[in-house]
């Protein structure tokens, strides 16, 4: 078992960024070493403690799915073995948590596909009946399958802040009509083939959000991570019916269980205000996290 990473600090390579759970680090001027920290973020506070293998973990499921929908999109790995750009005394932090990518210009729009309501979907369309634009049916309840999988668009925010929902035609207005329309079908092609396949092993993907980039052609290319627990909603197939009927989201493939930790957790006598610093993660709850995220994988691979 590898230790826990929960910051990268690569000597022979530039750090372009960190993010909250990714290193970016350039190599050259054509390609990018990401790399996945065991870093674990809630409520948009970066918690001190790593969910050891958290990073591994999303890597190979990401790697996972850019495999499985190759033949639907270009997408950003290089084929390039990660080890061969880094020092010997570092392959240890990069082994099985990175993967080397195409430096591609980014599309500034988060492409996100729901097919179940949930999350801020559910709570705009208790007010309005729709999402980002996209009218829905009257009756639908937490939790609902929509009768077809709907494009709701995000604008990317300034680090440490919130995406904000847009409507088709804003995301059209930002990046062309062309790109947008195109993003448009192949992300819900993507989710799709996805959720078909996911189906299979047992659980429901109700929504996710794909980042594109284009290279120096114009080519349109699949980057970031994919259809991981940080990036999607995984329900399990087995519990939806119950939670459904009783008003509620199944529990999701996700941290869950830190989240729903710290909205019981005291500093100095009273509940932690969500601004940083966290409070320090109990063992207990680390592991329960891991082990979801262990879970996910197992079942989509097996």
């Amino acid at each position: 078992m590898q230790s826990a990473l929960h910051t990268s600090s690569l000597t022979n390579l530039p750090l372009l960024a960190r993010g909250k759970v990714r290193d970016n680090y350039a190599v050259g001027d054509d390609r990018i070493l990401m790399i996945a920290s065991d870093r674990l973020s809630a409520f948009d506070v970066i918690m001190g403690e790593p969910i050891t293998g958290k990073g591994i973990l999303l890597t190979q499921m990401a790697l996972f799915w850019f495999g499985k929908l190759s033949h639907l999109c270009p997408n950003h790995l290089t084929g390039e073995d990660p080890l061969s750009v880094v020092a010997e005394a570092e392959k240890p932090a990069v082994q099985d948590r990175s993967m080397l990518v195409k430096r591609l210009r980014p599309v500034m729009i988060e492409a996100v596909v729901r097919g179940y309501l949930a999350g801020s979907g559910w709570a705009e369309y208790q007010a309005t009946q729709s999402v980002c634009g996209v009218k829905l049916p009257a009756g639908l309840k937490n939790a609902s399958k929509l009768p077809e999988p709907i494009f709701t668009p995000a604008a990317k925010a300034a680090a440490g802040e919130h995406d904000e929902n847009i409507t088709f035609e804003a995301a059209a207005g930002m990046i062309g009509d062309e790109l947008a329309i195109k993003i448009r079908a192949i992300s819900v092609a993507l989710y799709q083939a996805a959720a078909d396949f996911a189906l299979t092993k047992g659980i429901i993907i109700a929504d996710t959000k794909f980042e594109f980039g284009l290279d120096a052609d114009g080519t349109l290319v699949l980057m970031d991570e994919v259809l991981t627990p940080d990036s999607s909603r995984f329900w399990p197939a087995e519990t939806y019916e119950a939670a459904f009927r009783a008003g509620n989201n199944p529990p999701s493939y996700d941290k869950q269980f830190v989240r729903d930790w710290l909205e019981q957790a005291q500093v100095q006598g009273k509940p932690w205000n969500k601004q940083a610093p966290a409070p320090r993660l109990p063992a207990e709850v680390i592991e329960k996290t891991a082990a979801k995220y262990r879970e996910a994988l197992e079942r989509l691979t097996a």
